[in-house]
């Protein structure tokens, strides 16, 4: 995590998200889109937390097969998808953020304690019912992280 003068801005890095089965499919021009959902809670002693902020966000691989290259969009950045001929680049892009704005700084109070939630996810896709013999390898489409928590005080 860091800060701007504006807002809260969230590192971070995604592991074991492209197994054998999912790069095999996202090859074979099967989109891949991951969903990151993001919290952030005041915590208090004395009382309950309070949730601050609450965000999703969602990457998305897609492969063209008559270019043979790669798009990465990412719903923060919907002017700037990366088109790249390499799955090693658009994987690291799928998998790292790097400074997503969470929250605005006036949102935080000087001396409070926070606490930043994040876990991602590959969501479910669903496919014509006559498809889906011929891409049985999605059964072993489910991956999602547990939550991964990190406490800082402004």
């Amino acid at each position: 995590m860091s800060n701007t003068r504006d807002d809260l801005l969230l590192y971070t890095h995604i592991k074991g998200a492209f197994n054998e089965k999912i790069t095999k499919a996202v090859k074979s021009g099967v989109p891949a889109t991951f969903s990151i959902l993001i919290t952030l809670h005041q915590t208090r002693d004395l009382w309950f937390d309070k949730k601050i902020k609450e965000k999703e966000v969602s990457h998305t691989l897609r492969y063209d097969n008559i270019k043979e290259e790669y798009i990465v969009e990412r719903s923060w950045e919907k002017d700037q998808p990366l088109v790249t001929e390499s799955f090693a680049e658009a994987t690291r892009r799928m998998c790292n953020m790097q400074g997503l704005p969470i929250c605005e700084m006036e949102k935080l109070d000087k001396g409070g304690k926070y606490r930043i939630e994040a876990k991602a996810k590959l969501d479910k896709m669903t496919l014509p019912f006559y498809l889906h013999y011929v891409f049985f390898f999605l059964a072993f489409w489910d991956f999602e992280t547990n939550w991964h928590t990190k406490s800082f005080t402004y």
